[in-house]
């Protein structure tokens, strides 16, 4: 207002302004000294949302699925070959059970599983376990997962979940792909196990049941290292070679006689040691310790990969 002209304003009207004029303050700002501004508080994500997501993202990639698909190829090529030979396989040539798949084609699967357990599985799992956190860092999407917010811890579990979920479909796959290209080439009846017993289909089915189950078990260890391995860098192709290359390199230990005392922690050491499965009565032995192993491991390098990513900047 100009100076020296009088101001004819009522001074009620000066002190409490029209509703129709502008106001510059946010909608969610209280008015007074001592009024505080209210936010609303996200809403947490559950336990349950968050496993289920994580396993809805890791089985819709393709690479997955073309994982998977290479692995049910595997149990094929073998009954393909075994097929088109003029010969038969003698006794204690080749693989373990390869002798016996002409007698009976649900023993594709058994032969494929002991192929697929020293390289395709163990590389398959590493592809996995090393992409779950450093692939999350490399998209850029880790930040935004611990904003939901989902907490580091509760992350990690259901990154390791999906690792072993993982583990469990690829042993279904060479199992029931085995199966099911036995099924149309060979002739299929009772199964004669190690132990000189035959049991018949129902009982052939928990047992292929359980051998995923303790091949499940064995892979659970590398899922766990390649997770610890996933949050050390933000480059999931160096998780994942790090991972494949440690189960190598404990294959290789495991096959040296000068290392005996070594052999019992190594933790692909009860990779090869389901056939007490496959006998009559039912032996828990290598089954219980495999999966006391493998349990440590976990307990090891899950607590390394929760002490490295509760430190981790996702930020930058």
């Amino acid at each position: 207002m100009p100076a020296g002209q009088p101001n004819n304003q009522p001074d009620d009207q000066r002190a409490n302004p029209p509703d129709n004029l502008p106001d510059d303050r946010p909608a969610n700002q209280a008015v007074g000294p001592a009024a505080a501004p209210v936010l609303p508080r996200p809403r947490p994500t559950s336990g349950r949302d968050l496993f289920s997501s994580e396993l809805g993202v890791l089985f819709r990639r393709r690479r997955t699925w073309a994982m998977l698909l290479a692995l049910a190829a595997v149990p094929v090529l073998i009954a393909v070959a075994v097929r088109l030979s003029e010969s038969a396989v003698p006794p204690g040539r080749g693989p373990a059970f390869l002798d016996r798949v002409t007698q009976n084609g649900l023993f594709v699967g058994f032969t494929a599983l002991v192929l697929c357990i020293p390289l395709f599985l163990p590389l398959t799992v590493g592809v996995v376990a090393g992409d779950t956190i450093a692939g999350e860092a490399n998209l850029g999407t880790l930040r935004y997962l611990l904003i939901a917010p989902t907490g580091r811890l509760r992350l990690l579990l259901a990154k390791f979940v999906g690792a072993a979920a993982f583990a469990l479909t690829a042993a279904l796959t060479v199992l029931l792909a085995g199966a099911g290209i036995g099924l149309a080439l060979f002739p299929v009846g009772p199964v004669t196990l190690l132990s000189g017993d035959t049991i018949g289909a129902g009982d052939t089915a928990l047992r292929m049941a359980l051998l995923a189950c303790y091949v499940t078990v064995s892979l659970l260890g590398l899922s766990a290292i390649g997770l610890f391995l996933s949050t050390l860098t933000d480059i999931p192709v160096g998780a994942m070679a790090a991972t494949i290359v440690l189960s190598v390199v404990s294959q290789v230990l495991d096959a040296l006689p000068q290392l005996d005392w070594l052999h019992p922690w190594l933790f692909s050491h009860y990779w090869l040691g389901f056939a007490d499965l496959l006998r009559q009565p039912l032996s828990w032995t290598s089954f219980a310790d495999n999966s006391i192993l493998q349990l440590g491991y976990i307990a090891i390098f899950g607590a390394l990969a929760y002490g490295k990513f509760a430190t981790k900047d996702v930020l930058s």
